[in-house]
């Protein structure tokens, strides 16, 4: 799963939603003074990964995409974009409510991290990347967003543009893979968190 889904997969909490987002740029490593919130936002990070990768459901999307080293990471950014599209399914909140209310409060908290976690939250919320999410146009960008940041020697190899058009075509099939696929993850992530504190959930 992507950016948007791991902040829906939290506690309704910003510093637990913060460090679920973090995981992925500083490598799941948290610094030394960062609270239990942050820490829990972190280790539920892996815990989705770790669930998503593993399951038949999202390894039967790769494989409606062909053949490539991409295919994971393609999935997860499709998945957020399924995500937004069927928002109203899962969350409570409006998706603009819910992705402005993170905005303001992460920024609210930049000043209390160190630099290394500021830079790309603050590149979250200055390019309102959230919001980016919402069309197959946004998608596309996204893919391209993603290629700019792979090595060359990567690039040699595959790169996420190039099954846009495939993942276009298999649009349906994905979309019933997300939606058979996410309430499961919603339903296992449940077990390590505090409902209690998942106020934004419909499921």
């Amino acid at each position: 799963m992507n950016w948007i889904a791991h902040i829906f997969l939290s506690e309704y909490n910003i510093d637990f939603q913060i460090g679920n987002y973090l995981a992925d740029p500083l490598k799941g490593k948290i610094w030394q003074e960062a609270n239990e919130n942050l820490k829990k936002g972190m280790n539920i990070h892996k815990t989705i990964d770790s669930y998503t990768d593993s399951h038949q459901i999202f390894k039967r999307s790769k494989q409606r995409i062909g053949k490539g080293v991409l295919r994971a990471v393609v999935i997860d950014l499709t998945y957020d974009y399924l995500l937004t599209k069927n928002w109203d399914k899962f969350c409570k909140i409006p998706m603009d409510a819910f992705f402005d209310e993170f905005n303001i409060k992460a920024r609210n908290r930049l000043k209390d991290i160190p630099k290394n976690a500021q830079v790309p939250l603050e590149r979250l919320i200055d390019y309102d990347i959230l919001n980016r999410y919402k069309t197959l146009q946004d998608l596309e960008k996204a893919f391209l967003r993603v290629d700019k940041k792979l090595s060359q020697r990567l690039l040699k190899r595959d790169c996420n543009s190039r099954y846009f058009g495939t993942v276009s075509k298999n649009i349906s099939n994905l979309e019933n893979d997300f939606l058979e696929f996410f309430p499961q993850l919603c339903f296992e992530i449940k077990k390590y968190i505090n409902e209690s504190k998942l106020t934004h959930w419909k499921i």
